[in-house]
Order: structure tokens, then C-alpha cells, then sequence
């Protein structure tokens, strides 16, 4: 197993959680919070053996989440990459005359620098199969004695990979295979690009369908001065502009086929880019385009003026980040006639995600189109359902996908995750086996060092009628609701604890973001699988029920 597999399993200190700390602490805060642990777990308050040689283990682990916490340089470095990136190799170039945002910049080019390295070692494979399938004859058949005939009409299959020859030169090679209806066709072509301080140059060469000559490039630089008169239209500075273009010779049987482009790009705002491409070749066009983009929604519009169409179109797609879903919704209409399109794309895993998509249009009919995306592999399968809008065809290419999606789910994917994360938490158990032997002697150590701070919150919790834990379990539940019996840990006492002046609050603000295991006297009792803190208290002498999960916060009384 390599160091980095190993790295990426390992279980990290959480300074914040431990010490019950948001992420945006004070000084005063993170002060006041070492404070009050210094007074449990002091080994000087702890004087017998057994017990002092605990508090003296808890003591320095407190120790050590103040020294990190406190340090705006070591917090800086924590609050990037977490306790590893106090560990990280070229930290020592580092001055500790920076600043922390400089300290975060410094990491960020040190993982670049990994990150570079990291594609020097790779060849970049690019992949794309489209197979097209004709199956209009399913519902306008020719005969309808026979069934209906259903054939792969088209396929093309291209491939590319990268071969790195310095940091800044780059040799591509790439290939495409194209059959339709019995003829085929194909080429290759090599690249060779160069990184220049604000764009690439490209040189192309290609064979085929005649001899491919191609130059190509691309430059990013601050024009502003040079537009000024678009930037005051716009009454704001853009933030860059790009400009592409290249030409390319195709030297055909017949003659030679020479084409033009060249692209204008404009950073309009934070999430808006806007662009104008010119493309001179058999099939002249200019195009002009605005894409906006965030976290919830994208928006795409373009209007193409060229031979043989001219069209306008709009594409919506709506984010669903924590469900890893986003729904598409587009429209095109001009000369050729109109079209629609709807589908939804689902990521499946950390690499892989899945499209379904139904297009309704004139002279098009209706198309049903699966994509499959492997890392940096495309699979595209699109089935002609009918040439013409049958509202048959419309109503089983938009259910298909859903059956289809549901069965593929239930007996693959689903069985495949499950399998995978067992995987993973047996890796995570086995590399993290002695800390979490030590996370689970250091909790029990705390609870018994805590016992005498428990009971004065106790009682003054009960002068005050204030909150007062009667049982509190920490764990996996099984599928009736219940804890399991050998993964779940009795977390009462640490959690009342946590109690200060009739409240308890864990969630600082909307801020509590991380595991509840790295609280003082908890521990992860099943690793890397869901768990719930559940627990009975009594506030103004009145019982209540509360469940949380494990990265819910709370704030007490209500």
C-alpha cells in the first residue's frame, strides 16, 4: 500500500472539535476553552498513579490542540490541509515572518507543484465511443407482421493521450475511427503544444481524409484598456480576456480545403463568461454566447449566424449538490426547425456519472440518449426512437430511463457502493487500529477524570432547573432503530460536560462541521459508518427525547 493510500485512510486530530470550538474561534475563545479542559485533565488536580498518568495523557493532547490553535501560522497550515499539512514536506521553506494567507498560498503551491509532478507521470487518456442506434421501426414499422428491425446505424471511436516531454512542452496524439451505414473513415493526428507565460501555441499534423496542416493558440491577457468603450457598456472592469484562433489546411484528392476560427472570450462578472467565435471554412458561422454559472444553476445561451442554418438556443441546468444530481432543460429553434431537450445527469461515484436525456424536434422526431462518463471516458449511446413526434415514442423514452436507472441502481450500483465502502472502512479499522485503541483508552481516561467536574454540573444544573443528561448513546442504529449493542458507547457524562450555565451548544452558529467522535470522552465506536447521538434530558425539571447525527450541531434550551 503506498503512503498516500495510507494518508488518505489515517484518522486526524480535530483541535476544533475537541476543545468544542468553532472554526472561526477567537483568541479569546480558544483561550478560555483550554481553560476550562486544563482544570479536568491538569495532572496536578489528578495526583494517584494511575489516574495521573491519564490526565497527563489528556492534558497533552490538550496541550497540543491549544499550541496549534493559538500559533496563527501552525492554524493557518491546520485550517488548510488539517494536522497532515503540519507534516508536509517544504513547510521548512516557509518563513514565520508570513502571513497565514501567505502560508496558504505557500501550500497551495506546494500541492501545484505535487499536482505537476503528479501529470508528468501520466499520459491523460481521452476517450470517447459513440455507438448510434436507428429503432424508429418500434413505433412506425414498415410491416406490422414482423418485428421491428433495430440496428447500430453509426459508431465512432476516438482516443487521445498526452505525452509530457518538459514542464512546458507537451506531445499529443490522438485518433478517431467513424463508420455510418457500411462506410468508414478515420485519422490521426499529432500535436505538439507549448505553455507560454499567458496562453499556448499548438502545431497540428494529420492524416486521413487527406493531409492535415493546422496552427493553433491561445492568449489570456487584461485588454481592458483596449476595450474600454465595451467595459463602460458594461459599467465594470472584466476580470480577463482570452483570445483562440487558428488555421488549418486540408489537403483533399480535388484541392485544398483551408479553414479559419479565431475566438473572443470576455470574463463578464465572477460567474459570466462571454464569447464570440468566427469560423471560415465550408461551413462559415459566428457565434455569440453568454454562460453563467454557480453552485445552484448554470445558464447557457447562443446565437449562431452561418451556412447552412442560423439558430438560437438556451440551455438551463439546475444543481442538486447534495443529492450529486442536475437536471437539464434546453431549446433550439431556426432554420432548420426546432428542438427540445430534457434529461438528468447523476453522479454515480467519485469518477463516474450517468445521463439520460430525451430530444423532441423537427426534422429530428424524437431521440433517447445515455451517457456514461468513466473519469475521462465518454460512452454516448443515442437511440432514434421515431423520425417524427409520436407522443408513444415521447412517453417511453421519458420512463425508460427511469426503470431502467432504478433496476441498474438497486441491483448493481447499490450492492457495488456497499461493497466498496466495507472495503474502505475495513482499510480505514486496520491502518487506524492502535490510535483507535488509544482514542478509546483516552475517552474512558476522560470520563473518569471528568467526574468530579459531572457532578458540580450536575448540581448546579439542578439548582438552576437547567439541563440535565438522564442517558445519552453514541453509535450506529440498527434497521428497527435500535443501537447496536457492539458499536455504541454511553456518552452521558462527557456530554453533560459540555453543559455551561443552562446550555448546551454544539453546532457555534451553523458551524459545527465536524464528527461528534472527537469530542472529549468519545470515540468512534464503528468506524466509518453513520452514527446518531441520542439522548434523554430534563430541562426545567421536564423530560425530553433528542437525536442528532453526527455532524448535526445543537443549541439548548431552544
Amino acid at each position: 500500500m503506498s503512503d498516500d493510500t495510507d494518508s488518505d485512510t489515517e484518522l486526524e486530530e480535530n483541535y476544533y472539535t475537541f476543545l468544542n470550538l468553532p472554526k472561526d474561534a477567537t483568541a479569546e475563545q480558544i483561550n478560555a476553552a483550554y481553560r476550562k479542559l486544563s482544570r479536568i485533565y491538569h495532572p496536578d488536580k489528578h495526583m494517584e498513579g494511575e489516574n495521573k498518568h491519564k490526565a497527563e495523557m489528556l492534558f497533552n493532547r490538550t496541550k497540543k490542540a491549544y499550541e496549534v490553535l493559538s500559533d496563527p501560522h501552525k492554524r493557518a497550515i491546520y485550517d488548510s490541509v488539517g494536522e497532515k499539512g503540519l507534516r508536509t514536506d517544504g513547510w521548512e521553506l516557509v518563513h514565520r515572518t508570513k502571513t497565514p494567507a501567505e502560508i496558504r498560498e505557500e501550500y497551495q503551491r506546494l500541492a501545484q507543484a505535487a499536482e505537476d509532478r503528479k501529470l508528468l507521470q501520466s499520459t491523460n487518456p481521452r476517450g470517447n465511443v459513440t455507438i448510434s442506434v436507428n429503432a424508429t421501426e418500434v413505433f412506425s414499422p414498415y410491416d406490422d407482421s414482423e418485428m421491428p428491425n433495430v440496428e447500430v446505424s453509426s459508431m465512432s471511436i476516438s482516443q487521445s493521450i498526452e505525452a509530457p516531454i518538459t514542464r512546458r512542452d507537451t506531445v499529443i496524439m490522438s485518433g478517431n475511427l467513424v463508420s455510418t451505414n457500411g462506410n468508414g473513415s478515420g485519422g490521426f493526428v499529432v500535436c505538439g503544444r507549448r505553455l507560454l507565460n499567458k496562453g499556448w501555441l499548438e502545431l497540428d499534423l494529420g492524416a486521413g481524409n487527406g493531409l492535415l496542416m493546422a496552427a493553433k493558440g491561445k492568449i489570456i491577457y487584461d485588454f481592458s484598456q483596449m476595450v474600454s468603450i465595451f467595459c463602460t457598456f458594461l459599467n465594470r472592469r472584466p476580470y480577463f480576456i482570452s483570445m483562440t484562433g487558428g488555421t488549418s489546411l486540408n489537403f483533399r484528392e480535388h484541392g485544398v480545403l483551408p479553414a479559419l476560427f479565431s475566438t473572443l472570450s470576455v470574463q463578464l462578472d465572477k460567474h459570466t463568461i462571454g464569447s464570440l467565435t468566427l469560423n471560415a471554412s465550408s461551413q462559415s458561422a459566428m457565434t455569440t454566447q453568454i454562460d453563467r454559472s454557480n453552485d445552484k444553476c448554470a445558464w447557457s445561451t447562443s446565437f449562431v449566424i452561418g451556412s447552412p442554418h442560423i439558430y438560437f438556443s438556451v440551455a438551463y441546468t439546475h444543481k442538486m449538490i447534495e443529492n450529486e444530481l442536475k437536471l437539464k432543460v434546453a431549446a433550439k429553434v431556426g432554420t432548420f426547425g426546432f428542438l427540445a431537450e430534457y434529461g438528468a445527469e447523476k453522479k454515480v461515484s467519485k469518477y463516474s456519472s450517468v445521463l439520460a436525456a430525451v430530444s423532441i424536434g423537427v426534422p429530428t422526431g424524437v431521440i433517447l440518449k445515455f451517457k456514461i462518463v468513466r473519469s475521462q471516458q465518454t460512452y454516448v449511446f443515442p437511440i432514434h426512437l421515431s423520425e417524427d413526434i409520436v407522443p408513444a415514442a415521447v412517453f417511453y423514452a421519458t420512463v425508460t430511463p427511469v426503470i431502467v436507472w432504478f433496476i441498474v441502481k438497486k441491483s448493481i450500483i447499490d450492492p457495488m457502493l456497499t461493497e466498496r465502502k466495507n472495503i474502505e472502512n475495513e482499510k480505514i479499522k486496520r491502518n487506524n487500529e492502535q490510535r483507535m485503541n488509544l482514542r478509546r483508552q483516552e475517552a474512558a481516561a476522560a470520563i473518569e477524570l471528568m467526574t468530579h467536574t459531572y457532578e458540580r454540573i450536575i448540581n448546579e444544573e439542578i439548582e438552576r432547573g437547567g439541563i440535565i443528561i438522564a442517558h445519552a448513546t453514541y453509535g450506529c442504529l440498527e434497521k428497527n432503530g435500535n443501537f447496536r449493542a457492539d458499536a455504541c458507547i454511553d456518552v452521558k457524562i462527557p456530554l453533560q460536560c459540555l453543559v455551561k450555565d443552562g446550555s448546551l451548544i454544539l453546532d457555534h452558529n451553523n458551524c459545527f462541521y465536524i464528527l461528534q467522535s472527537d469530542l472529549p470522552g468519545f470515540y468512534d465506536p464503528c468506524i466509518g459508518e453513520d452514527k446518531v447521538l441520542r439522548f434523554e434530558y430534563l430541562y426545567n425539571n421536564r423530560p425530553n427525547l433528542l437525536e442528532i447525527q453526527d455532524v448535526e450541531g445543537v443549541r439548548l434550551p431552544r
